[in-house]
């Protein structure tokens, strides 16, 4: 992970579980020794969550509705530290604003922009229910109101259009687009997830499937993927290229990319390639700019 990211250790239980007791329920010595939790049980995960915000960050009160997409903290928090390091390269350490293209009802990007950097946030998203859960999250701590905005996208053809004002500057935007092309390549995503993560019951329905990992629908899957995703939003910068200093996406698919530094060298935006790693996990975040 980034050098700065201080998930870079492993999780200390004990202070957690102080900073929050019901994580105190679901952690176990595991083979090696340590202590550890069944990251298979949406429930641990959930409270995990809520100790790490609670620990680290100063997140005093933070939930997300059932069977919403509950983040991995550490992963989300390299994602900040990177776009850190982007965006200071052009634009003022200062005053740094940015945009959460899909926030969601967890609202983890914002939370920790600002927690870490003290960043300004807005988060816009289409789905009422993410929107209200959302609110609720900056709400319960005082301190984030004034600095993390919530806005709702009502059209879902539009990512930057009805969001942005027209005199609105962003330092940067953001986005962890859904991933899978359909609902069946979701549920066999999340089955091989469970599985590597030692829970491999073939008994389990689709809907048990779903609820042990979270996310819903707009979170997890849409028409052709994250590259048909990530190609509709390159499209759509271009009318807001005065008012955001660095597009930016995660893209979890390597086989991707291709096709979306074509999309931006037809359209003759500067782009670059950060690699993150988590653990096993690899990704990466595609950054483009218009000169």
């Amino acid at each position: 992970m980034h050098p700065r990211n201080i998930h870079n250790d492993s999780y200390d239980f004990d202070a957690l579980t102080k900073a929050h007791a019901p994580l105190a329920d679901f952690v176990y010595q595991g083979e090696s020794g340590r202590q550890t939790i069944n990251f298979a049980i949406s429930e641990a995960v959930l409270h995990l969550n809520k100790a790490l915000l609670k620990h680290h960050y100063e997140v005093p009160e933070w939930n997300i509705p059932p069977n919403y997409l509950c983040p991995p903290i550490p992963g989300r928090a390299d994602y900040i530290h990177y776009l850190k390091d982007l965006i200071t390269e052009t634009e003022s350490p200062e005053n740094i604003k940015g945009l959460d293209i899909g926030v969601g009802a967890n609202c983890i990007y914002p939370l920790l922009a600002n927690k870490i950097y003290d960043w300004k946030m807005v988060g816009a998203d289409t789905d009422p229910a993410a929107i209200a859960s959302a609110r609720v999250n900056v709400k319960a701590a005082e301190v984030l109101k004034d600095s993390i905005e919530i806005r709702r996208q009502h059209n879902r053809a539009n990512i930057f259009e009805g969001i942005i004002s027209v005199r609105e500057y962003f330092d940067f935007s953001m986005c962890n687009p859904p991933f899978h092309t359909s609902e069946e390549e979701a549920v066999k995503g999340t089955l091989r997830k469970l599985r590597n993560l030692g829970n491999d019951s073939p008994r389990q329905t689709k809907k048990e499937i779903v609820h042990n990992f979270g996310g819903q629908a707009n979170e997890l899957w849409c028409n052709g993927g994250e590259a048909l995703f990530i190609k509709r939003m390159i499209k759509q910068s271009v009318a807001f290229k005065t008012q955001i200093g660095w597009f930016t996406t995660l893209v979890s698919k390597k086989d991707n990319l291709n096709k979306i530094y074509k999309q931006l060298d037809k359209l003759k935006a500067t782009h670059r390639t950060i690699k993150m790693e988590q653990g096993h996990k690899q990704s990466r975040i595609v950054a483009w700019r218009f000169l």
